[in-house]
C-alpha cells in the first residue's frame, strides 16, 4: 500500500511528500488496524489573509475494512498542519485499537453462568439441561407473545386504580373530551354507580351504567343459601 498525496489548489513539492512517508509510517499504521486499504493525504491552501495562522490544511483519510478514519488540522504551514493531523490520526487509531482488543479479551461465561448475567435468560442444570420453568417456582410459565403469563392467567397487561369524584354524565363528556379518548369511566352523581361514556360512530355518544343486582350479591354474601330443615 502507498500513500497518495494530492494537492487541491496548491502544488504539493516533493520535499513535503518525502516528510509524509517519514511522518505517516506504514508499518506503526498496519499495526494498529491490520485491514487497511489506501491513505490518503489531501493539502489545501486558504487564501484569505485574514488566516495566515491557519493558512495551510492537511487532511488524512484512512481507508479500511472498518469505519474511514479521517484526521484533518490546520497551521501557518503545511509542515506543522501535517504533524497535527498525524497526531489526531494515531490517537483515533489506538482508541479502535484498544476497543477492538478490549472485546476479544473479555472473559466468556459458561452457559450455566448466563442466567448470572442476563436477567430472564433461561436457568441452566449443573449439567447443562434446561431447567422447567414451572421447577423455578413451582407455578408453570408460558409465553404469550412477548409477554410471560404465569400459571393459566389470566393475563392481566396492566392494572390500574383511580381515586374519581362522582360526576354529572355532561362532566364525564367533557372530560372525555379533554383527554382525547374515546372512553371514560366515572360514577354518576345520581345512581353513584360505575359508568362508562363512549364514543359512538359520527358525532354520537353512548353510555353504560352498571347496577349491582341484589339477588347475586344477597347469595354471594357470607353465611348466605344452606340446605332446608324439615
Amino acid at each position: 500500500m502507498d500513500i497518495v498525496v494530492k494537492g487541491r489548489k496548491t502544488e504539493v513539492p516533493e520535499r513535503f511528500r518525502k516528510h509524509v512517508a517519514e511522518k505517516l509510517k506504514l508499518e506503526k499504521i498496519q499495526k494498529l488496524d491490520g485491514k487497511v486499504i489506501s491513505l490518503d493525504v489531501e493539502v489545501s491552501k486558504e487564501p484569505n489573509p485574514r488566516q495566515a495562522d491557519r493558512c495551510d490544511r492537511v487532511e488524512i483519510t484512512l481507508r479500511s475494512r472498518g469505519p474511514v478514519i479521517r484526521a484533518e488540522a490546520a497551521a501557518s504551514d503545511p509542515y506543522a498542519a501535517l504533524d497535527m493531523a498525524a497526531e489526531k490520526l494515531d490517537a483515533q487509531l489506538r482508541k479502535q485499537h484498544d476497543k477492538r482488543y478490549s472485546r476479544r479479551g473479555a472473559r466468556r461465561i459458561s452457559a450455566v453462568e448466563v442466567p448470572d448475567h442476563v436477567p430472564g435468560a433461561a436457568t441452566l442444570n449443573g449439567d447443562g439441561t434446561f431447567v422447567p420453568e414451572e421447577d423455578t417456582d413451582g407455578v408453570p410459565t408460558k409465553k404469550i407473545g412477548s409477554l410471560e403469563v404465569k400459571g393459566e392467567g389470566p393475563l392481566v397487561v396492566r392494572e390500574k386504580t383511580h381515586v374519581a369524584s362522582p360526576m354529572t354524565l355532561d362532566q364525564a363528556l367533557y372530560e372525555m373530551e379533554l383527554v382525547g379518548h374515546d372512553f371514560y369511566l366515572f360514577v354518576d352523581s345520581e345512581s353513584k354507580e360505575p359508568s362508562v361514556v363512549y364514543r359512538r360512530h359520527a358525532y354520537d355518544y353512548g353510555v353504560i351504567h352498571l347496577s349491582t343486582d341484589p339477588m347475586v350479591t344477597a347469595a354471594q354474601a357470607p353465611g348466605a343459601g344452606g340446605t332446608l330443615g324439615g
